[in-house]
């Protein structure tokens, strides 16, 4: 089946509040520019410098989502563009995206990043750490960062009843920080977790963002 194909039959399995993330990371600018021609408007990348330049390439009203670890050396890179920034892993990164903000007059809308995976290379907060940062309280200072959501990734396993876990995990910690903090705050809505190996299951969890490469394009490509 081509791009178009697929992006069609993946969007009528999607209930309605839930939006397609394509990741579009490894993929040349043609392949992307068939999921666009199809319709799909939301596109993720893990490397800042290439979202950068496929940016420039591609139609402006693509909404780029950063989903991978974002390093603070390339905040620049992408702050002009990005539509939202699903990895904000430390109380470090959210200070400097909301300083390099300033200097574009942007409010960058972000996910907090959760550690939910019993995997160790995961970025993230651990849920204690949510907790007490939240308490803490200084992001509410940060005129330039919109707290929108959680994101989380579940452990790379055939063990599905864990993946569930995990994602029940990460449901809860939404409610529960939505409730404590972003009560009056409607913005406060989203929940990306969902791949193309388990999306299915993050949606009967609460899912609203489901991040879909393989899915989508195939198997990966490097280069453009």
């Amino acid at each position: 089946m081509s791009i178009a194909s697929n992006i069609q039959e993946f969007n009528k399995t999607l209930p309605p509040a839930a939006k397609l993330i394509a990741v579009s990371k490894f993929q040349s600018t043609n392949s992307i520019m068939q999921a666009y021609e199809a319709g799909q408007r939301h596109f993720g990348e893990n490397r800042a410098q290439e979202m950068s330049a496929k940016h420039k390439l591609l139609p402006r009203d693509i909404e780029w989502h950063f989903i991978g670890h974002l390093q603070r050396n390339k905040i620049k890179y992408i702050l002009p563009f990005v539509s939202m920034i699903h990895s904000l892993d430390s109380p470090a990164l959210l200070e400097e995206i909301n300083k390099a903000a300033a200097k574009t007059g942007r409010i960058i809308p972000c996910l907090l990043q959760i550690h939910i995976a019993r995997e160790e290379s995961k970025f993230g907060f651990a849920p204690d750490e949510l907790r007490q940062f939240m308490r803490e309280g200084s992001w509410r200072a940060l005129g330039h960062v919109q707290l929108q959501g959680l994101m989380g990734m579940a452990s790379f396993t055939e063990n599905m009843e864990q993946v569930r876990q995990e994602f029940q995990l990460l449901k809860q910690l939404f409610d529960e920080i939505r409730s404590s903090y972003f009560n009056q705050d409607e913005s406060f809505r989203e929940l990306s977790m969902g791949m193309t190996g388990d999306y299915q299951i993050a949606l009967q969890e609460g899912s609203t963002m489901v991040r879909i490469g393989t899915a989508l394009f195939g198997s990966r490509k490097t280069g453009q």
